[in-house]
């Protein structure tokens, strides 16, 4: 079973239109109108969707973070530094993620970009 990836406001488009490029399963907040919830809504939104968050905003950290501490289940978070990876690597690690990752692998942990 492929991961399906769910994004938030911070990650430019050109990065979502690429993947779907490649065949890969995703969906942005934006598209999903939840693009104005807060970081524990959204988390919670792309739980209730079976998709793991990917997003540059630090406050996703702390998020996550707080819901290993106290056990609380999520489909994972994949960090992307906005400056530190660029674009192509992006979408390249996302699509290896999707393709070849398995949405078990990611629950209830963070995965940093690039790999």
């Amino acid at each position: 079973m492929a991961v399906a990836l769910y994004f938030d406001h911070h990650i430019p488009k050109a990065i979502m239109q690429a993947l779907r490029l490649r065949g890969v399963e995703c969906l942005t907040a934006f598209e999903d109108e939840s693009s104005r919830m807060g970081d524990p809504d959204l988390l919670d939104r792309a739980t209730a969707l079976g998709r793991v968050l990917v997003t540059s905003d630090t406050d996703f950290l702390a998020e996550a973070e707080r819901r290993q501490a106290l056990g609380v289940e999520f489909p994972g978070v994949v960090y992307t530094h906005p400056l530190r990876v660029s674009v192509r690597t992006c979408i390249d690690d996302l699509e290896t993620i999707a393709k070849a990752g398995q949405p078990h692998d990611f629950a209830n942990r963070v995965q940093f970009l690039p790999l």
